[in-house]
């Protein structure tokens, strides 16, 4: 197939911004093309190579393209670089530069698709101390064999800058157009739902019609698209769109992992099928350790914690993207749990037209819960405090809210899509804290991993003046480098009991005299069931606590723990929070 009739179509789609118009042309485009070469057809016109989980790119930076166009054309590249400039487009530049090629060709081959992509696909699998030559020469060739128009297309296509503006569903719609009928498009959507690849869809149509389209199921090692969740302001909405009764589940303030575990298959996906296998092995050693032999498709939130097991922010995970080396040491340093929230393959079986109760069931069946890998915590209720307590706990442990979830016969999982079947519920608000506070530290929990043998976190409290008493507030296990996390033990009187001053619903493994005041800061102050500072005075049985409390270095020497933050600074900050949002 020749690559201008490709081109044609993409001027003709440049044409217009009417989606319907994109899809004649797309329509146009898939009739005249061969069943074999369709594939490479729907790739290049979404500006890639393969599908997004496969994760090869091109890699063609600034300096290599220019090289290629002087090559191809006989212009400096300073000139080139300028032409760029003026046009804000390198395929642009390209395509002046070619129409005024200062070096005549005297062979030139008219490109096809199958060489233009071939091209490319050497350009991005190129590596090692020869690969930007290479990658320049083999640009320099098409553009050498292209014309003017041609060149524009290739070049915004290794710049990674095709701009089309052609969606996933627009394809679609065309292919369904060609190869089925409106009524059959569903089944084409749903094919590509369960493999993220619009070019093996593609194919199977053409080659088989929807039959082919039919036999495409769940692989380990596909990933298939992500259901998403509607949102709502109050938890009422959530039962009136659930039917009075649902399932509720933390929603946990990490990274949404789609795993793949099996005897020749370990794979983690983002939500955007990127394959993050190489930057979290922790997470696939534990995954392995706690599901066995079984081979399995499973949903989860990875969270960043603290060696205790205490949830971190979702920033902290940030640090671990994207890393290619000390890969183990970061590991060690940012451990991540990972939350399983969902099963959609088992041994096998499909488990996507499954009810969300009897998918939740072989959760929990294949998943044996370690430290690192366990289901997420869930409930099932109809009772609107019950789920206002959940929603308090769910905050208290670090998460941001809660997902709703329907239980209905209908609760399938559906790929790709969002609905009411899944429903996200955050607070209103979010502010940080504005001021640091000074809390006492009242009690300790054991350390573990790397903190075995001193103190993982400490007990703080407020102190209350009217009732003379110390009030927790936060676990605190951020913000101590090692020298003074293993001098933790020298600095406090410890005994052997709960100090009767100290008020604390949380059972600490080591009690201390309440007598060290340290600075803290925070993200925000939240309400909880579990902390007992101010407890009731906002609401019945909730008290206040800090989110993700961090040692700012600073030991209050100059302060008793009767000058603390009190409790009622805290009701004040925890209020002007909500000022702030209203």
């Amino acid at each position: 197939m020749k690559y201008s009739e490709l081109v044609d179509v993409y001027e003709a789609i440049e044409q217009t911004t009417k989606r319907l118009e994109m899809t004649d042309h797309l329509v146009r485009l898939f009739k005249k093309t061969p069943p074999d070469v369709l594939d490479k057809v729907i790739y290049l016109t979404q500006g890639k190579l393969y599908p997004d989980f496969v994760g090869v790119e091109l890699g063609v930076g600034e300096k290599v393209a220019l090289k290629a166009i002087s090559i191809a054309t006989g212009h400096p590249e300073d000139e080139i670089k300028k032409m760029w400039i003026e046009t804000g487009d390198l395929g642009t530049a390209g395509e002046r530069a070619l129409q005024t090629k200062k070096q005549q060709s005297l062979f030139t081959h008219p490109l096809t698709v199958e060489g233009v992509y071939s091209g490319l696909e050497k350009i991005a699998r190129a590596t090692g101390d020869k690969s930007v030559e290479m990658k320049i020469k083999i640009l320099a060739s098409l553009l050498h064999d292209a014309t003017p128009r041609e060149a524009r297309y290739i070049l915004r296509t290794v710049n990674g800058k095709l701009r089309l503006g052609v969606a996933d569903m627009t394809i679609i719609d065309a292919l369904s157009i060609t190869f089925a009928t409106k009524e059959e498009r569903p089944e084409i959507e749903g094919a590509y739902n369960r493999c993220s690849d619009l070019g093996k869809v593609a194919v199977a149509l053409a080659k088989e019609g929807l039959e082919g389209v039919k036999k495409i199921r769940l692989q380990l090692g596909i990933p298939l698209r992500a259901m998403l969740a509607e949102r709502v302001k109050s938890l009422e909405e959530i039962f009136e769109k659930m039917g009075g009764e649902c399932a509720l589940e933390y929603k946990y303030d990490g990274l949404r992992i789609q795993a793949h575990m099996g005897k020749n298959v370990t794979a983690l996906y983002s939500r955007h099928l990127e394959n993050l296998t190489d930057q979290f092995p922790d997470v696939v050693e534990n995954l392995q350790a706690a599901i066995g032999d079984h081979e399995v498709i499973v949903e989860g939130e990875c969270v960043p914690i603290t060696p205790e097991g205490d949830m971190l922010p979702f920033q902290e995970i940030s640090h671990r993207r994207g890393r290619k080396y000390d890969v183990r040491k970061v590991a060690e340093e940012i451990p991540v749990a990972f939350f399983a929230f969902d099963c959609l393959y088992v041994d096998g079986e499909e488990f996507l037209d499954r009810p969300f109760p009897e998918r939740r069931k072989k959760l929990e069946e294949i998943v044996q819960a370690t430290d690192r890998v366990k289901p997420s915590t869930m409930i099932v209720t109809g009772d609107i405090k019950k789920a206002e307590a959940f929603f308090e706990e769910s905050i208290a442990a670090g998460c941001e809210g809660i997902m709703a979830k329907s239980i209905g016969p209908d609760s399938t999982y559906k790929a790709g899509a969002r609905g009411w079947q899944w429903i996200k519920y955050k607070r209103d608000y979010k502010a940080e804290m504005t001021d640091t506070v000074d809390l006492v530290v009242v009690g300790a929990f054991a350390g573990k991993g790397r903190r075995r043998g001193t103190y993982g976190a400490l007990l703080m409290a407020a102190y209350n003046p009217e009732m003379d008493r110390f009030e927790t507030v936060c676990k605190l296990g951020t913000g101590f480098d090692d020298e003074t996390l293993f001098s933790l033990k020298e600095r406090f009187t410890v005994i052997d009991h709960r100090h009767p001053r100290v008020y604390s619903e949380m059972e600490a493994d080591y009690w201390f005299v309440p007598e060290v005041v340290m600075e803290v800061s925070g993200a925000e102050i939240t309400l909880s069931p579990i902390h007992t500072c101010a407890r009731g005075e906002i609401r019945e049985g909730s008290g206040l606590a800090i989110r993700f409390p961090r040692f700012t270095g600073r030991w209050r020497t100059d302060k008793g723990p009767e000058d603390a933050t009190t409790t009622q600074e805290i009701v004040e900050m925890y209020r002007k929070q909500l000022k702030k949002v209203e």
